[in-house]
């Protein structure tokens, strides 16, 4: 069965239920994942399917991102793009999809690197499809090679490297797997990443591999990069304070018609894009740079109770929670209301309460 092509009905239940399995082998039965589990036709299809859509979606949130840069990060000529553990080359798919959409596209060398031959095959036959509109500008090669400690370089220098759902399965069953991880991807920025180029990371968005990579955030901090995105600020994460925090995304998203049959059959829900990331970079740009001092980032749903909406926010001074009773609504907090995880906020005549901060009648929201 090809990707996107829909089965027909007496399909759907057992690609539901191959569906159900690799889910659980990606969550609470993580420690029985095998590293090549897309060797298994069934899981393949399942991924291909039913994954593949979302994580190639993911990859959207960090370009729009790195695209309000006032620099223009995005807006070279040509971009070299380094594709680590790509799988049948998911995000390799998402950013052609980014690129499509703006005016002047650059011209894309891809390549993709993979330990497991099969994936790097697929990955090349979707490109081919996706790439069909985007001409002689798009190109992939691919290589295959292990990513880890003692892995070979791949040759020249890339201005966006990306590892979507790759670090979490690397040294995942060692205690010190955070400290292994940092070294590996310090080493891979240092020889890998162009001077003024951006790494992407996606993982998912369970706690423990959404702390991993806050951890992950911090050490390379004091190895000397910059988080240009999500983080407002280079402060250390208030969120690995309290060992019940963590950080993701979570923004909305419309799920095509054979996943939404998927997931009434199995009670899974892909309605919206779940994921936790960083975009790290060699010199000192960063989303922050941009937005005034005291910008805040929402890092949580908002929480509605009887008489009043509240939200966490993360910014200089570490992770506060905001408080606005609905009697005190006024036309200059109204944007109050409409704030949502990930959105970047600013406010006027905030009120610091130590235990939280309040939005007045007086205080003026501004996105």
């Amino acid at each position: 069965m090809k990707q996107g092509q829909k089965p027909s009905s007496p399909d759907i239940k057992a690609l539901a239920e191959a569906v159900q399995r690799l889910s659980h082998l990606l969550t609470r039965e993580r420690e029985r994942l095998p590293d090549a589990y897309l060797n298994d036709h069934e899981l393949r299809q399942a991924y291909l399917q039913y994954f593949l859509p979302v994580n190639r979606a993911k990859i959207i949130v960090p370009l729009q991102e790195l695209s309000l840069h006032p620099a223009g990060l995005l807006s070279g000529c040509m971009l070299r793009v380094l594709d680590i553990g790509s799988g049948p080359g998911t995000s390799i798919l998402g950013i052609l999809d980014f690129f499509e959409k703006r005016g002047t596209p650059p011209i894309l060398e891809f390549t993709a690197v993979d330990a497991v031959p099969g994936n790097l095959s697929e990955a090349e036959r979707l490109f081919r499809a996706a790439a069909a509109g985007y001409g002689s500008k798009a190109s992939i090669k691919t290589m295959v090679r292990s990513f880890g400690e003692g892995s070979g370089r791949v040759e020249g220098t890339f201005d966006l490297i990306v590892l979507s759902n790759v670090l979490n399965e690397l040294f995942h069953d060692k205690p010190d797997r955070n400290q292994r991880r940092a070294g590996v991807l310090a080493d891979l920025l240092k020889t890998s990443l162009a001077a003024t180029g951006s790494c992407i990371i996606i993982e998912p968005s369970l706690r423990e591999t959404s702390r991993d990579l806050l951890s992950l955030r911090d050490a390379l901090v004091i190895a000397g990069f910059t988080i240009y995105s999500p983080c407002l600020t280079q402060e250390p994460c208030p969120a690995l304070v309290n060992p019940r925090d963590w950080c993701h995304e979570d923004r909305p998203w419309e799920a095509p018609q054979l996943i939404r049959e998927i997931d009434s059959l199995i009670g899974l829900r892909k309605d919206s894009l779940k994921f936790s990331y960083l975009v790290v970079r060699r010199d000192t740009r960063a989303v922050g740079g941009p937005f005034p001092e005291g910008a805040f980032r929402v890092v949580s749903e908002p929480l509605v109770t009887k008489g009043k909406r509240e939200l966490f926010l993360c910014g200089t001074g570490g992770r506060r929670q905001v408080m606005r009773q609905d009697k005190d609504a006024s036309p200059e907090n109204a944007a109050f209301t409409e704030l949502l995880r990930g959105d970047v906020v600013r406010f006027k005549g905030l009120v610091d309460e130590v235990k939280r901060l309040r939005v007045t009648k007086e205080t003026v929201v501004i996105l």
